[in-house]
């Protein structure tokens, strides 16, 4: 059977151009010729006409329709009050305060592909509480309402784009449910609610309208499609035959359609509970925008449909199944880092702060600072995390796709904490976990290797086996935080061979066989061999990991306890002052933290930097130097010719990270000495490979 689609996602625009999800109210309105006792309009006085409501609501078209018109042309809300993820497109700066949602119109003459319209509900409360109070109890009404109103204004600015149609997305409801908090008072709602992506079905097409065709006189209609049912015409108009028309599936239309499961945030769990998840139902432009890993904001319809017995039986269960029908999908988190897949807009007043701080000779060590500001000391440990976050440049080798000889460069890197207990190397990866826009947090001992890779299991709506993908490929793109590294059994760190370096992921289950990418950051923290770091015994034998897993760290700190009185005395005065609230520490040199997450989004999206000749040759002395020192000492850590690649990342991420185009001489000397602080190079006696007690003073 061959299914013909839509030349462009979304909603059929032939008898129904003004309408998302095909509905009871899609084709036309039912009315009820009743006052309504909150709409102020039927309060005027004049008897022309009775005010017609929609069945079963408060909801006048005319009225509602002519609020959202003023809405749209309110000057009140500029494009300066707008968020940074609601433009598709740059908004330059102008001397004149623009109308926000008349821009956003503006807009979709340069993107007509995208007709869409996105309306803070924050503003639509502020302008009109009754409009708002309507959208969010009757949004199967309502909305069809908005797409009217929003195409009668565009075609009166632009009537010469009669072809474009289109479609409102509300978002932003003010109350923000949790998946728990989803109640049966919530049906048929607008909600908001977040939560975490964990798996995305492939694209099925959603008949939406229905071609029949009498096999009698061959006449022809088309039916809507009323939430999954179709009215199957009985009588045909033309030769007054029953039951005589036939489905014609080529020349019914077709939208995109897609599954997803939403699973609750951490941070809304209660003590003692496993996560909830509900059903997402993706059409038209939502399919394919998010991944599993993503964090984001949902805003759509709770639906119930009914359940039956057997597919062959018309009997229904009284237990109902419930899925948020989406209209809108916001990757933003607070607290975060913003996403890259996310198109941010940087006003240009942002802009011009965010090059001012790159100009500060001390940003890098005051962004240090601004890491983790609760742990006391560790400076180094902090400069290479934050040099994480930043990354190298992402760069392929040149030649097509199906070149054999292609190669991929990784960008990203990995850094392994090792030390003694009570060093601060949980709360860096925690800090690291809440930060990163799609990091995942596991440990070393609770985590299998089918949990951080893929597993296969059966879809509860196709019956058919899917591969549900781990912890390593759903934060693709960022960080994964791994605790208590050395507790790991040899058979699950031995995939993170693939992961560290190759950056893919190869599964071969049940039939399906695939490479998912993995392109993720590795921030893991090991206790030594024996809890403590025992001085007896040199650096390797403490680690007690493999070499082929070492190498592919491009810094391994050691965080040791120095067990000094002034090093001790100064971290209890920092400790007591984080429980008394009385803080000694300077704050002026600490940037605030939406600042810092601005900096590393623009400087992640627009920087690029590259090696010139001068900073190759440099590369390659002080790697030919690494080199002769590693083969004097025993027992040391070796410089492999990975670490080579790791001192191009490093140099390429402190080059982004002062917003400069190019990798100079001082890129390059950081690079060098962050790789050899992490290993202890300066404190190590070449002759035996030990720490040399008495050197290390930590908190400077």
């Amino acid at each position: 059977m061959s299914v013909s689609q839509t030349s462009t996602r979304g909603t059929d625009h032939g008898s129904l151009p003004n309408v998302l999800f095909p509905g009871p109210s899609s084709g036309s309105f039912r009315y009820a010729s009743q006052p309504s006792e909150q709409d102020p309009a039927s309060a005027t006085g004049e008897a022309a006409a009775p005010n017609l409501v929609i069945w079963g609501t408060d909801v006048s078209v005319e009225t509602a329709k002519k609020q959202l018109m003023e809405f749209i042309r309110e000057s009140r809300f500029t494009v300066e009050e707008a968020e940074m993820d609601e433009a598709r497109l740059e908004w330059q700066r102008s001397e004149e305060p623009r109308p926000l949602y008349l821009t956003k119109l503006e807009e979709i003459l340069q993107v007509p592909n995208e007709p869409y319209l996105t309306v803070n509900c924050a503003h639509l409360k502020e302008f009109n509480p009754s409009l708002y109070r309507k959208l969010v109890f009757y949004p199967n009404e309502v909305v069809s309402i908005f797409d009217m109103a929003a195409n009668e204004v565009f075609q009166d600015l632009y009537p010469e784009h009669d072809h474009i149609v289109i479609s409102v997305r509300p978002f932003n409801i003010d109350q923000t449910y949790t998946i728990r908090g989803l109640n049966p008072d919530d049906i048929g709602k607008l909600v908001t609610i977040n939560g975490m992506v964990t798996r995305c079905s492939s694209i099925i097409p959603e008949m939406v309208r229905a071609f029949f065709k009498c096999h009698i006189c061959s006449f022809t209609r088309e039916v809507a499609v009323d939430n999954g049912r179709i009215q199957e015409p009985h009588v045909c108009t033309a030769c007054n035959s029953k039951f005589s028309f036939v489905l014609i599936h080529n020349r019914c239309k077709y939208i995109d359609r897609q599954l997803l499961k939403l699973q609750e945030s951490p941070d809304d769990m209660p003590a003692g509970q496993t996560p909830s998840t509900v059903a997402l139902v993706a059409c038209a432009d939502l399919v394919d925008k998010v991944n599993p890993g993503d964090r984001l904001y949902v805003t759509g319809i709770y639906r119930a449909s009914s359940v039956r017995v057997h597919p062959r039986i018309r009997k229904l269960n009284t237990a109902f199944r419930t899925c948020i029908d989406c209209i809108h999908f916001r990757k933003v988190k607070a607290g975060r880092l913003h996403d890259e897949s996310s198109h941010l807009r940087f006003n240009p007043d942002r802009v011009d702060k965010l090059k001012a701080l790159a100009k500060d000779d001390n940003i890098y060590t005051r962004m240090a600072h601004s890491l983790c500001p609760s742990i006391f000391g560790h400076q180094d440990v902090k400069k290479g995390v934050l040099l994480q976050l930043f990354g190298g440049t992402r760069k392929e080798a040149p030649g097509s796709h199906s070149d054999p000889k292609l190669r991929h460069f990784r960008s990203d890197i990995n850094i392994l904490l090792c030390g003694d207990p009570g060093t601060s190397k949980s709360q860096i990866l925690q800090y690291v976990y809440k930060l990163v826009p799609r990091g995942q947090y596991t440990s070393g001992k609770g985590s299998s290797a089918v949990g951080l890779t893929a597993y296969i299991t059966r879809d509860l709506d196709t019956n058919q086996l899917v591969l549900q993908t781990g912890a390593l490929v759903m934060c693709d793109g960022g960080i994964c935080c791994i605790d208590e590294f050395d507790k790991m059994t040899d058979s699950t760190r031995s995939i993170l061979h693939e992961v560290m370096e190759q950056q893919t992921l190869s599964v071969a289950k049940a039939g399906i066989v695939c490479q998912l990418n993995a392109r993720t950051s590795i921030l893991a923290a090991a206790n030594p061999v024996s809890s403590a770091w025992d001085k007896n015994k040199n650096v390797i034998d403490n680690i007690k990991l493999p070499d082929t897993l070492l190498s592919r760290f491009d810094l391994i700190f050691l965080l040791l306890d120095p067990n000094n009185e002034a090093y001790d005395s100064r971290l209890a005065r920092h400790l007591i002052s984080l429980y008394h609230g009385n803080d000694d520490v300077d704050v002026s040199d600490k940037i605030p933290q939406d600042l810092l997450k601005d900096y590393i989004a623009y400087a992640r999206a627009n920087v690029h930097p590259k090696l010139t000749p001068e900073a190759c040759e440099l590369l390659t002395q002080n790697y030919i130097k690494l080199r002769t020192e590693s083969h004097t000492s025993e027992g040391r850590i070796t410089y492999y010719p990975r670490n080579l690649e790791s001192l191009i990342r490093l140099s390429e991420a402190h080059a982004r990270l002062r917003l400069s185009s190019v990798v100079d001489a001082d890129d390059i000397t950081e690079a060098v000495r962050l790789t050899k602080e992490a290993a202890m190079h300066d404190f190590v006696d070449p002759n035996t490979g030990k720490i040399a007690s008495g050197v290390v003073i930590f908190g400077a």
